[in-house]
Parts: C-alpha cells; structure tokens; sequence
C-alpha cells in the first residue's frame, strides 16, 4: 500500500501526458491496420508470443527455443510483411498539418472547376460512360501520371466528356487533374485490396479506393454498369451521390487544403 502511494505521490501531469500519447499511437496503429491483411498478421504475432511465454513457464526447452528463433527471424521480416501499413503511416505523417502543398491553393476561384466536373459527371451517370478522375493534394502522384498519356489541358466537361468515351484511346485508365489543369489521361492506379469493399464493385472503384488509400487524393467514379456517382477519399467510397451531394464533397475537399493554409499563416502572423 505504501508503494503504491508512493507511485501516486510521484505521478506528474507528465506522466499522464506520456501515457495519453503512447494510448494515442496505438490507437492510430489500430486504424492503420483495421480492414487489412495486417490485422492476421498480428493475431498471428500475438499467438507466437503467448505461446512462447507458456513454454518457458513450463520449461519447454526445445519449444521455447524453436519459437524464440522463430519470432527473431519474424522481428526481421516484419518491415517487409508491412510495408504496405508502414508506407500508408509514413505518409499521413507527411500529410500532417505541419507540411503544405498549393496544388489548389494557387487556384483562387474553384467555382468553374467543380461545375465542370459536376456537369461532365452528371453526363457520364446518364450515359453510364465509366470515368474514374483524380485530385491530386498535398501527395503527389507523378509516379501514376508516368503511366498515362500527357495532356496539360485546361479543365472543360466537353473535354472529359469526350475522353472516356468508349473505345477511343483514352477511355481505359484515370485521368490525373494538378490545380486546374489536366496533367494525364488514361493512367493506371493501384488496385485496393480492402475487404470491406462490396463484391459488385469492379476495377475501376477499387483502383479509386487504392489510390485514395496511398495518398490524400480526391477521387470521382463513375460506374458503366450502373451510372451511379462515387467518391473515394481517405481509402473510403461514398456511393451514389446526386448533384448537390457532389458539388458538396468537391467544394469541402478541393477547398480543406487552402483553409488549412490560410488559417495556418494566419496563426503565424498573430504569434510574431
């Protein structure tokens, strides 16, 4: 009893912070890896570790020192079963608030942007003509856009509209938009291999929902079978949204980045 008041005596709020923060990794893990192959993995891990300590409790030798080699050599391979989880951490790390990009920053007036992408979008779900369009943010997708056909054109419906029309050359693939321009057409992403996606979904959703999970981009697609509208942001699909639903999510997240900014710098010129 007497340690135990003594431990409280000498608890200190930064203990308490300390505490809260390592609670806080953990539960940021726990988000990272939920949905995924990882979450195996680790059931895997912690049964290895259960049975290790049994082992040694009731003096296994032989087991106990099987498993200890087993759970080295796994410590070893561990950044290479989770390079996928490790990849997604490191860059929502760089997609924190304390790092800025101005793709759309530098656009001063998103209105037209969005009201072409919602016109070529509502075109697309009344023709059921497949689209899959990409925001580029804060990361870059340059190593996507090397896959596709250059365009650096200027933002139109007509344009869209008549790029993913079947069987021309650019209808396969996505189309990367940077700011208010057209960077690449007909561009290949990575496919996500969430299960929480619906089993009626095809390539095209899981290529948006991938590449939304690798990196902070914003993601328009619309289904050839169907014609509904979907938007994926953050690894998560938003389906069938109606034109007002979709000027909504456009203009919330086309615009976070340059809020975020804007108030940042703001906070910065208060402070000197």
């Amino acid at each position: 009893m007497d340690q135990l008041l003594a431990l409280i005596h000498k608890f200190t709020i930064f203990d308490a912070l300390d505490i809260a923060i390592v609670s806080y990794v953990f539960y940021r893990i726990i988000l990272l890896i939920r949905g995924t192959r990882a979450v195996q993995l680790l059931k895997g891990i912690i049964v290895l570790l259960i049975v290790t300590g049994l082992s040694h409790v009731l003096h296994l030798q032989a087991l106990n020192w099987l498993l200890t080699q087993v759970l080295m050599i796994g410590l070893l391979a561990i950044p290479v079963v989770f390079q996928p989880e490790l990849r997604r951490a490191l860059e929502q790390l760089g997609r924190s608030r304390f790092t800025f990009s101005f793709h759309f920053q530098e656009v001063t007036d998103l209105g037209p942007i969005i009201h072409e992408m919602v016109t070529a979008s509502q075109v697309f779900s009344k023709n059921r003509i497949g689209a899959l369009i990409v925001f580029e943010r804060d990361t870059g997708l340059n190593e996507y856009v090397e896959t596709g056909i250059p365009m650096g054109a200027t933002i139109t419906a007509a344009l869209m509209i008549n790029s993913f029309i079947p069987n021309t050359p650019l209808h396969d693939g996505a189309m990367i938009i940077r700011g208010d321009r057209i960077v690449a057409a007909s561009c290949y992403l990575p496919l996500s291999d969430s299960t929480s996606l619906g089993k009626e979904l095809g390539t095209r959703h899981r290529a948006a929902v991938g590449v939304s999970e690798q990196s902070d981009a914003l993601v328009i697609v619309v289904s050839e079978e169907t014609g509904k509208i979907s938007i994926a942001e953050g690894g998560v699909l938003w389906r069938d949204l109606d034109e007002r639903t979709l000027t909504q999510r456009l203009t919330n997240g086309l615009r976070q980045d340059k809020k975020n900014a804007f108030q940042w710098f703001a906070r910065r010129g208060k402070a000197q």
